[in-house]
């Protein structure tokens, strides 16, 4: 899987920007502040219909424009397809081979991206709610069915929780409906926490060793935190024991006015042994954990659809020396393709500068060296 082309309509700072890509190396260098990240953070949303920097879209687009558009040409097994997505005031529009798609879970899956940013050290060290994102992010790439079962979980969430408010505060409220409500609640949990657990088992059997290569560390990996107390995650066991949570926490429920059970409720953490890296890692540490878990992904990405993702690296050659840049591109197949960000280009090897296509980025031009 690789971008042959991608084109960019009053994107950022882009006005119109067309790039022909190669399927293997691409470096973009420049200052900072040229565009250079624009490029990746295109890419990602061409993948999965939003950014990955910032939520207020309409920021994203260019000064004094009302609309933007990104389009790609993916080849996948030698079939080539047309993806594009343009908004316009709030709204917008997927397509695929001129297809329109009017709900994203329709469109997402098709364009596999694994990203390392900077701003991904907040991973680990931010609130559970970006871990939760993140990992959602991963498991709607891979199955769009998990990104459609989010989002109902999330209506009905807001909905039970509407109901609760209205009975913290004295209103009647219909509780068949609420309970309701609650099963529908709990048949959307079952799904996300069985697929959460089978994701993170996975990534499990592979950082470890990945780690190790790396920083040369041994016992890396995530603790899949639930309230939970049965650890087989099957499903009636998750089902009956959600069903007795709440069937026992309605009066504690009603007093807070939310829903106290549930995987939004999930947190992930990441160890080292018995360290805890978000407080006993030293910031190499982290960085090279999530990194880890990126290169991870790739592998289970290759698993599950057959086909490598694109792998987005923006800044790689400031975050690391030399030697873990060597150890981490080690798990950089021949087969996939990977858009690189520097700010120089002096320090990248002669060897990774032969294989690659580069493209020099200033004040929103991109030149081909």
């Amino acid at each position: 899987m690789f971008l042959e082309q991608l084109d960019i309509t009053n994107f950022r700072n882009y006005d119109r920007l067309h790039l022909k890509l190669s399927k293997n190396i691409n470096i973009f260098y420049g200052k900072n502040a040229q565009g250079k990240t624009n490029i990746l953070e295109s890419i990602y949303y061409l993948s999965l219909g939003k950014s990955y920097r910032i939520k207020d879209e309409s920021q994203i687009v260019k000064y004094n424009k009302k609309t933007f558009k990104i389009e790609g040409t993916l080849n996948k097994d030698n079939y080539k397809s047309k993806y594009s997505i343009k908004y316009s005031n709030l709204n917008k529009k997927y397509y695929i081979d001129n297809n329109e798609y009017k709900r994203l879970y329709e469109y997402i899956s098709h364009i596999n991206v694994v990203t390392f940013t900077p701003e991904d050290l907040e991973i680990l060290k931010g609130i559970p709610d970006i871990r939760r994102r993140y990992i959602d992010n991963e498991l709607s790439q891979l199955y769009n069915l998990y990104y459609r079962v989010s989002l109902e979980y999330k209506k009905i969430l807001k909905m039970r929780n509407d109901l609760l408010k209205e009975a913290n505060i004295g209103k009647q409220i219909d509780m068949n409906y609420f309970n309701i409500l609650t099963e529908y609640l709990i048949d959307k949990a079952v799904f996300i926490y069985r697929a959460r657990f089978k994701y993170i088992k996975k990534l499990n059997e592979k950082i470890e060793s990945i780690y190790k290569d790396i920083i040369k560390l041994n016992g890396f990996h995530i603790n899949y935190k639930t309230q939970l107390k049965d650890e087989m995650f099957t499903n009636e066991s998750i089902k009956k024991e959600l069903t007795n949570l709440f069937k026992n926490s309605f009066k504690l429920e009603k007093e807070s006015g939310s829903t106290l059970y549930g995987p939004h409720r999930d947190d992930y953490e990441f160890y080292v042994e018995n360290n805890n890296l978000k407080y006993y890692g030293s910031q190499g540490q982290q960085k090279l954990a999530i990194l880890t878990i990126k290169l991870a992904e790739i592998l289970i990405f290759k698993s599950q659809t057959d086909n490598y993702p694109i792998l987005l690296l923006d800044d790689l050659f400031s975050e690391f020396d030399r030697e873990k840049i060597n150890n981490i591109l080690n798990y950089v197949n021949n087969e996939m393709q990977v858009i690189i960000t520097a700010t120089d280009i002096k320090n990248v090897s002669k060897k990774i500068k032969d294989d690659a296509k580069i493209f020099c980025v200033k004040n929103g031009i991109v030149t081909e060296r």
